[in-house]
């Protein structure tokens, strides 16, 4: 058995812990799949690579109503594709050599591992390893429902979607999420015929009300929408295309060249054995933490134990990750003095067309929160079209919707549907962090005229409170 003074399971964020705290100790980097994890690979950054190019090639299609005639001649897919990984690639080769060549304390493990004790374990190839200090940072994968067919080459998750070598004509979604919403608008506006299958009613369905409603509205103005079916089952016709036959209300079938399975992602606990190992895990898989990042086993922390991102929190976020990563760097290295994870204003972003951001409570969540704790909410929706960069885009969709504690003008939530969503919620966030109230925040500052932003601030004047 190999021993460590850390050892880290995972190369995403956890790749950041391995500070020159470290020089001197040895260290074990350890990950079975591709250097640098979710994120650079196969999620975020990639993902936005191709958000960027589909935004252009939507905004050429939606000149027209402003008086610009532009003409989209073509997307090569093949030319955006190799621009973005041989980017990306790049960065997780170099980042592989470094750790693996270049620092001489540091070992690299391209292998998948086994809890064999709350801080051993033993590689596929058979070796064991321990460490006094060992982060758990193996994130998350892909969720592939029980389908017949499912395994068909032309099935594919956010992992492989993006390597294609065509632009496929026709392709299935099957989900309603945060990935299936992006995919849609990237394959969408690059023209392939996009049919998006969801089980339930609407979309984004874990935001609030009014987004997935006024989302899965427009979504359906630019996409085949069916909602309230399921895929029973895929299989190969002989041109090497795809046949799906839905369940629902009134089953149907249809033809597609691609499917991409975008229901959600599971935590690799199960591939660490972290259950045989005796610790606590969520309901859904995740490891249990305490708010220094602990591992709990029978509800209490093992010493040296740590977790952070998909793998223990519910987020799924990079910048969450990374937020952990930097509680957990510190608190190796400083014992004495633990700090706490910060997960009350978490924001996310879905950047899709339009785009939406959100951060806090739901309006159903702060009403519940309002019941059981005695006070009255107050909620303002402002139209992007209100202010003049909304008349400048001929803006009918857009909003931002705030939610407050209608007495102390306490930001609850804010939730935004619409161009740069994802930016101009910042302010919100902010605000919220540094414990700004409504009023304060709308007339304490100077708001850029005539910039989009001035539809938050007026949506701040609009909460009715004190």
């Amino acid at each position: 058995m190999t021993h460590y003074d850390l050892a880290i399971i995972g190369s995403g964020s956890g790749n950041s812990l391995i500070t020159p705290y470290w020089d001197g100790r040895k260290v074990a980097l350890i990950d079975g799949g591709v250097f640098g994890g979710t994120c650079l690979n196969v999620g975020c950054i990639p993902t936005k690579m191709f958000v960027f190019p589909a935004e252009l090639a939507t905004g050429a299609r939606e000149a027209r109503r402003l008086g610009i005639e532009l003409e989209l001649r073509g997307v090569q897919w093949r030319a955006i594709r190799d621009r973005i990984f041989s980017r990306i690639d790049a960065i997780s080769r170099d980042g592989r050599q470094y750790r693996a060549d270049e620092l001489e304390n540091v070992t690299l493990y391209e292998d998948y591992v086994r809890f064999t004790g709350a801080k051993s374990f033993v590689t596929g190839a058979g070796e064991e390893i321990h460490a006094d200090q060992v982060v758990i940072a193996a994130g998350s994968r892909a969720l592939l429902p029980d389908i017949p067919g499912i395994t068909l080459p032309q099935v594919h998750t956010s992992d492989t979607i993006m390597r294609l070598d065509e632009l496929p004509k026709r392709i299935l979604i099957i989900g309603g999420g945060y990935i299936a919403a992006e995919f849609a608008h990237i394959f969408g506006a690059f023209g392939s015929a996009v049919t998006l299958v969801n089980r339930s009613g609407g979309l984004l369905r874990s935001l609030d009300d009014t987004v997935s409603e006024a989302f899965t509205a427009e979504a359906a103005r630019q996409w085949e929408v069916v909602l309230d079916h399921t895929v029973a089952s895929l299989t190969s016709n002989d041109d090497g295309s795809v046949h799906a036959v839905l369940d629902g209300a009134q089953g149907r079938e249809l033809d597609v060249d691609v499917v991409l399975v975008a229901v959600g992602r599971v935590p690799n606990t199960d591939r660490l054995a972290a259950a045989a190992a005796g610790l606590d895990l969520e309901a859904d898989g995740r490891l249990v933490v305490d708010g220094f990042q602990r591992v709990l086993r029978n509800g209490s922390p093992v010493d040296g134990l740590w977790a952070l991102g998909d793998v223990s929190n519910r987020f799924q976020l990079k910048h969450v990750a990374n937020h952990e990563a930097r509680i957990v760097s510190h608190n190796l290295t400083h014992p004495e003095d633990l700090r706490a994870s910060d997960h009350r204003f978490v924001p996310a972003a879905v950047f899709t067309h339009p785009q939406v951001a959100v951060v806090g409570l739901t309006e159903a969540e702060a009403l519940a929160k309002a019941e059981a704790e005695g006070f009255e909410v107050t909620v303002a929706v402002q139209q992007y079209g209100s202010t003049a960069f909304g008349w400048a885009m001929e803006d009918t969709t857009g909003f931002v919707k705030l939610i407050a504690n209608q007495h102390t003008g306490t930001i609850l939530g804010a939730h935004i549907m619409g161009h740069e969503a994802s930016m101009i919620i910042q302010p919100v966030i902010q605000g919220m962090s540094f414990g700004l109230d409504a009023q304060t925040m709308a007339t304490g500052q100077y708001w850029i005229h005539p910039a989009l932003t001035e539809v938050v601030e007026n949506a701040l004047l609009s909460l009715k409170t004190g």
